[in-house]
């Protein structure tokens, strides 16, 4: 009889060892897991509260230099127009033909609009392209200049180097397709061809001015104005974009690299 009683007992005792372990055991861990999830969801509120700072800060600047895009174009129009008819005024005389020549652009994240130059160019400009692509002195191949492309006209030629045929893209800042300060804008045909690398380049809004534009122009290799145009993309600001300006006007003034 006290055999069966100390065996029961042992029994008991051995059945209840365990489980009071796993309960201190499931316990343990369901407060563990609590306290990560709760960590979680402050990880997970400062993640998203940065987020929101960052989306503010950006579509801050980008408002910021939205305003100033309008501003600065609609004052210059004003103050160039008597430029503007002039310039027309000599390419009708030299040459017959439109004015204004306008071509497809790729734009941010690979939108296509219309960009707005004056000619500078015969009007049969770009059915004579194909013959001269053999004597494409652009290194890189992606894009086509010639530094005495015969297709120019003498008006052309200085319009050219001094930017002025670059004028009517104002026009294309107040409609939002180009910023004073970006990138500038592809032919879909040079997107083409373009690496993963190159592509960063329609990350941001295109400009008429950019800091390989003021650092050399058409000089500067292809492969070199991506690596421009990334960098400033990477660290873009509205201080940058003032300091691109400023260079811009000497830069105009010389003509360097402009062909």
């Amino acid at each position: 009889m006290t055999t069966d009683v100390t065996a029961t007992n042992a029994n008991a005792l051995s059945t209840t060892r365990p489980q009071t372990h796993d309960a201190r055991f499931r316990e343990a861990v369901i407060e563990r897991y609590a306290n990560l999830d709760r960590r979680s969801w402050l990880q997970c509120g400062r993640f998203h509260a940065k987020r929101l700072s960052w989306v503010l800060v950006v579509n801050g600047s980008y408002l910021i230099k939205r305003v100033l895009d309008i501003s600065v174009a609609t004052v210059a129009m004003l103050l160039l127009s008597p430029l503007f008819l002039v310039t027309a005024i000599a390419i009708r005389l030299e040459s017959p033909g439109a004015v204004f020549f306008k071509q497809k652009r790729v734009g941010r994240w690979g939108q296509l609009f219309t960009i707005w130059k004056f000619r500078s160019m015969y009007a049969d400009a770009e059915a004579r392209k194909a013959e001269l692509m053999a004597q494409n002195e652009m290194q890189g191949g992606v894009l086509f200049k010639m530094k005495d492309d015969p297709r120019v006209t003498k008006v052309g030629r200085f319009i050219r180097k001094t930017s002025i045929d670059e004028l009517p893209q104002l026009w294309n800042v107040l409609m939002g397709d180009m910023s004073l300060v970006g990138p500038r804008p592809p032919v879909p045909s040079e997107v083409d061809q373009y690496s993963l690398s190159d592509r960063r380049r329609l990350e941001v809004i295109p400009g008429i001015t950019c800091i390989w534009q003021v650092s050399g122009r058409s000089e500067i290799p292809f492969e070199q104005q991506v690596e421009l145009d990334v960098e400033y993309i990477q660290s873009q600001s509205l201080w940058t974009d003032f300091k691109i300006l400023l260079k811009t006007v000497p830069a105009l003034m010389l003509g360097s690299g402009a062909y």
